[in-house]
């Protein structure tokens, strides 16, 4: 079953620069049949949103900042989110957004029901995060489209660099993770370990570490052993991990 998509973007909070990767990152989740973005039009700040909304299809939301040091937008974001809700129009939300105050919209849609996607900026704080059944880091999609234009050996050499990052305490999630999910020899199929790794904690993501999929992100971990076995029916072949 195709998702629908509600995309909400707070336009106070994101940079104007990311809407290209942003939105073809949204399509690989579900079909964005409402993109709304909330902000102050008056304001020159925004600028820069204004022809990338025409461009993209994306609806601007007026709202006023009525008080100095109060967020109008996220009231106005958050009434919408909930019109949306009931309105049985989609099966799911993107919040597009940096901010904390969005922890509880989160929450209560999945509530309800709805998938929720996040994507915002990595300086995003750790409740809005975990609120998301996913949430995606909009720097990745930036490196990701600029990495595609560089020679394959250059691009190698990033993503031995950023693979670095990944600490103890995530080579550790992973393999409880695949210790959970292993049968009485240890294996345990990869596609069933990525989907837990997103439910236990939504920021997981192979591209946070310089890999564009899960697959080499585990061959790169010398903790992990891979095997490649044949799919039924022609199938393209199955990927199973285990800890050494």
């Amino acid at each position: 079953m195709e998702i629908n998509l509600a995309v909400l973007i707070d336009g106070d909070n994101i940079p104007s620069a990311y809407v290209k990767e942003m939105m073809e990152e949204i399509a690989k989740y579900g079909n964005p049949t409402i993109k709304r973005i909330y902000g102050d039009w008056t304001n020159p700040k925004l600028s820069k949103w204004k022809n990338l909304l025409l461009e993209n299809a994306i609806t601007p939301i007026q709202q006023y900042a009525y008080t100095t040091g109060k967020n109008a937008t996220d009231s106005a974001m958050i009434i919408d989110a909930m019109d949306i809700l009931y309105s049985n129009k989609v099966n799911g939300f993107c919040i597009v957004s940096s901010d904390s105050d969005f922890t509880r919209l989160a929450t209560r849609l999945r509530e309800a029901g709805m998938h929720v996607i996040g994507i915002g900026e990595k300086k995003t704080p750790s409740p809005f995060i975990v609120a998301c059944d996913k949430f995606i880091y909009i720097e990745i999609l930036k490196d990701q489209s600029e990495e595609s234009s560089l020679e394959s050996s250059d691009s190698r050499s990033r993503k031995k660099t950023s693979v670095d990052k990944i600490t103890s305490k995530q080579i550790k999630l992973i393999a409880s993770t695949i210790s959970a999910l292993a049968d009485d020899d240890g294996w345990a199929f990869l596609g069933d370990v990525g989907s837990l790794l997103q439910k236990k904690q939504p920021n997981f993501d192979s591209r946070n570490y310089g890999y564009q999929k899960l697959t080499p992100l585990i061959k790169s971990i010398k903790n992990f052993e891979i095997d490649q076995r044949e799919g039924s029916k022609g199938r393209s072949k199955l990927i199973y991990v285990r800890n050494r």
